[in-house]
């Protein structure tokens, strides 16, 4: 049961550290500079999971861990907007490729799975705590 528990806890980290990336992403929707101050749009990041073999080994199943973050390599989004200080000398302004939708839909899905795990916790502990009541 207890390792129940971590791969859960496992999948919350997961889950936390992805919805950080996008909101990373959102927060940067409008950022047509870099780190270093260059006129280099923001590039979107995502996450990439993979299966964590240390968790849950002895019931056959295993947990999940942050692989990595990785940057999208998207081409900017142009937009004409010749009075910007960042408009290049044809008037367009980078913007990065980042589509709110889309950013909103995996942020929910990334939520929902959060919750999920959360739940699978509840139940693990409620069950342990029959079972010590049932022992007692």
């Amino acid at each position: 049961m207890l390792s129940t528990m971590d791969i859960s806890t496992s999948a919350l980290i997961a889950q936390r550290t992805r919805i950080n990336t996008i909101a990373g992403n959102i927060a940067n929707i409008s950022t047509t500079h870099n780190e270093d101050g260059q006129r280099v749009p923001y590039q979107p990041r995502f996450t990439v999971f993979q299966s964590d073999e240390s968790i849950g080994k002895s019931e056959g199943s295993a947990g999940v861990k942050v692989r990595s973050i990785e940057i999208e390599q998207a081409p900017p989004r142009l937009k004409y907007e010749p009075n910007h200080p960042d408009a290049d000398e044809n008037g367009y302004v980078s913007y990065p490729n980042i589509d709110l939708t889309t950013e909103m839909v995996d942020a929910l899905e990334a939520t929902r799975a959060y919750e999920a795990n959360v739940g699978v916790i509840q139940i693990t502990k409620d069950l342990v705590q029959q079972s010590l009541r049932i022992l007692a």
